[in-house]
């Protein structure tokens, strides 16, 4: 059984000091994905004896950015999704193994008003073509920070953000193309019906002591392995950024 973990760290640099290093020892993943990480190269020695570390930057300054920490050398690696246009931000990075391939993204922020809404929505366009590309060949396993809660069931309060950035109907309709294309969300896969259970909380308001969350953070896998998903778990003991790790436990 493999082990995978995906991490929307707001800022590795901020997230090494409120523990980073303690809980992904703890969490002993076979591959640690993460997202934000808003840093450039040369900017942090992260000593992770045991792992392959591949990192993507983007071209401004302590924005986006990804990483993928794995045990296992990977036969291939790459950054970006294959469109230049959306290749600048640091916000994808592949790794192809002899059984699968495994995909972290941080997917842009539609923003207040919706004013990236056009850029997301071509986003989410190329990456599921990119995605059901990889998929042509072997499984693909696919995290990261997604930002869209796909259904009411994901966020505390859906009426009051219907139409927020990350609950617009055009984001979640995304998703839904994306699901449509073969893919299967994981933790709905095997929790259909649980409710109150989220992996973002804004800094605002005590939303995290009072659960007031979005599930926004993802494991999505190719239809012909989600018979193969042993369990999915949102890790909301774990602290240090305003997103929490969720892990994917999965024969391969």
């Amino acid at each position: 059984m493999k082990k995978f973990v995906t991490w929307n760290v707001n800022g590795i640099r901020a997230c090494v000091k409120k523990g980073f290093e303690e809980s992904f020892q703890a969490l002993d993943a076979d591959i640690f994905a993460l997202q934000e990480t808003k840093l450039q190269e040369g900017q942090l020695d992260l000593s992770l004896p045991g792992y392959h570390q591949y990192w993507n930057y983007a071209e401004k300054k302590g924005y986006s950015g990804t990483a993928v920490f794995t045990k296992e050398e990977p036969l291939a690696v790459t950054c970006g999704i294959g469109s230049p246009e959306h290749d600048c931000e640091g916000r994808a990075i592949t790794l192809e193994f002899p059984d699968f391939f495994f995909v972290t993204a941080y997917v842009p922020n539609a923003q207040d008003g919706l004013k990236r809404l056009p850029y997301r929505m071509d986003w989410e366009d190329r990456l599921r073509e990119y995605l059901s590309e990889l998929d042509r060949t072997k499984p693909v396993f696919y995290c990261g920070d997604l930002n869209v809660a796909h259904e009411e069931i994901d966020l505390k309060n859906p009426k009051s953000n219907r139409g927020n950035a990350g609950f617009s109907d055009e984001e979640r309709g995304k998703f839904t193309d994306l699901l449509d294309a073969g893919f299967t969300d994981s933790f709905r896969h095997l929790y259909p019906d649980v409710t109150g259970v989220y992996s973002w909380w804004s800094y605002r308001f005590n939303a995290r002591a009072n659960n007031a969350g979005w599930r926004i953070d993802y494991f999505v896998v190719s239809d012909r392995v989600k018979q193969n998903i042993k369990d999915v778990i949102i890790h909301n003991e774990i602290f240090g950024s305003d997103h929490c790790p969720v892990e994917l436990q999965i024969d391969i």
